[in-house]
């Protein structure tokens, strides 16, 4: 899979890029039903974003290229797959 399939990229879901907490981001979110949230998103450059905070659980899968998380100070690698 090299991007996301044209159903998930619906331009009503699309965030603006003003309101993202990182450049060169592009993001879909889809709230569902009963309270959950899905988002997708489809980074084109190397970037570093703010740390974030959240009350609740988060997923995420690494679909091309790689990603670095940071939990605690620590840096953890992520690749394609992870």
């Amino acid at each position: 899979m090299n991007d996301f399939p044209v159903f998930m990229k619906n331009p009503s879901n699309r965030i603006a890029p003003g309101d993202q907490a990182t450049s060169g981001v592009e993001g879909y979110v889809f709230d569902g039903a009963d309270g959950s949230q899905m988002a997708f998103w489809t980074c084109s450059q190397n970037a570093n974003s703010a740390e974030q905070v959240h009350d609740y659980d988060e997923y995420m899968v690494v679909l091309k290229g790689c990603y670095t998380l940071v939990i605690d100070g620590k840096g953890i690698p992520l690749r394609r797959g992870d």
